[in-house]
């Protein structure tokens, strides 16, 4: 089977009202050169069925299962199968903008970038809203990325996969999954590990997905007290640690250290705010936030 040039990594787990809509956005990517891996994490309702109808209908998309083991361990599982050159994370819960896979592939291959970052929306009820951080298209090495990131490291824009694009060769070499023992910050310190590895950055500030803001998500659900302060005080060892293989961190470690006191955002600095229209998820192909 010829390879793919993009592997979307889906990790599904009690979803259904939202899987159809994520998975028809990936589906009806102008870009069509793609496997689609849907990670069933034990479901309890029908979603599983739903990804074997996508799988039927659709010989790109394939289901991988698994006992229910959280969403590290099924993106684990899909990079265990992945075999394109470049990789995307979805949530099931979330859609991404109709040329999203197209405008990453062509910033990767354009600039020779071992990441590429977008925008994206926030959709709240029936409002969506531009949301991101470093402005216009820049191409960066990894140290000059560092330096935005120090500004805002708990924005979602650096912490999260969703909005990202990765060199499947570089994840593979040095052998970086996400880890499985922590419920939420799993995506910052995967993050953290592949910027280490990386050369080169490009960013585009069009937005190319669109995150679903639900009171159910794992972080609003499960974010004790206790599990908040070790969460985030082993984050910051690995933000730290990351700062110091660049030779930033005697310069910038009184912002460095401002991370302790920082709270998940979803950022606040784009520009659009309007209306998020029944169909809009078909024309969305233009993120959320």
């Amino acid at each position: 089977m010829k390879q793919p040039m993009v592997s979307i990594i889906v990790p599904v787990y009690n979803v259904e009202p939202y899987l159809g809509r994520c998975l028809d956005s990936i589906r009806c990517q102008t870009f069509r050169d793609f496997e689609v891996l849907m990670v069933d994490d034990g479901s309890t309702d029908a979603g599983a069925a739903l990804c074997r109808a996508y799988a039927q209908g659709d010989r790109r998309f394939r289901l991988l299962e698994q006992r229910n083991a959280g969403v590290s361990a099924a993106r684990n599982l899909a990079m265990d199968h992945a075999r394109g050159t470049y990789l995307q994370f979805v949530d099931a819960d979330d859609w991404l903008a109709p040329d999203a896979t197209a405008v990453f592939l062509r910033l990767a291959q354009t600039t020779g970038c071992d990441l590429a970052v977008s925008w994206f929306y926030r959709v709240d009820g029936e409002r969506c809203a531009a949301r991101g951080h470093i402005r216009g298209g820049q191409v960066l090495t990894r140290q000059e990325y560092a330096e935005h990131m120090v500004k805002a490291p708990a924005n979602f824009y650096y912490g999260v996969l969703w909005n990202k694009f990765y060199r499947r060769a570089i994840v593979e070499a040095h052998h970086l999954r996400c880890p499985a023992d922590v419920s939420w910050c799993e995506d910052f310190l995967f993050n953290l590990d592949y910027i280490a590895c990386s050369r080169l950055v490009a960013t585009v500030q069009e937005p190319l997905y669109y995150y679903r803001k639900r009171s159910a998500s794992i972080v609003n659900t499960q974010a004790t007290l206790r599990r908040t302060i070790e969460t985030k005080r082993m984050t910051f060892n690995e933000y730290k640690e990351l700062y110091r293989q660049l030779d930033l961190y005697e310069k910038r470690k009184p912002q460095i250290y401002r991370y302790l006191l920082s709270s998940a955002t979803d950022g606040g600095v784009g520009p659009l705010s309007r209306p998020l229209e029944p169909e809009d998820g078909e024309r969305e192909g233009a993120g959320r936030a």
